[in-house]
């Protein structure tokens, strides 16, 4: 989504909140500085597929959710519980909750 201006709408700040963070404290992990996050949340600077991969992790998310969704709109424990399995296992994950949704439907 962009404004009128051209700018990307993401929910770097609503992570960033969602996780307790600082602006600081997200700059450190991803080795930037706070003013660097704060262009980034505004839109003023572009959250590139680059910034997106330094963050994610710092954030215990992916790329495409912070550009996606407002965590916030998402249940916590489901977030948490994403967040606690290893990348390499998410699409075992995945499978399972879809077929755990087949047969409950």
């Amino acid at each position: 989504m962009q404004d009128d201006e051209g700018h990307r709408h993401n929910h770097l700040k609503a992570w960033r909140e969602f996780r307790r963070l600082t602006q600081k404290e997200l700059a450190d992990q991803a080795g930037t500085s706070g003013s660097v996050i704060s262009l980034l949340e505004s839109g003023d600077r572009k959250l590139s597929p680059k910034w997106l991969r330094r963050l994610a992790p710092a954030l215990k998310t992916t790329p495409g959710m912070i550009l996606e969704h407002n965590p916030n709109d998402i249940p916590a424990d489901v977030l948490d519980a994403w967040a606690e399995i290893p990348e390499e296992k998410r699409s075992d994950a995945m499978a399972m909750l879809k077929a755990l949704a087949r047969a409950a439907g």
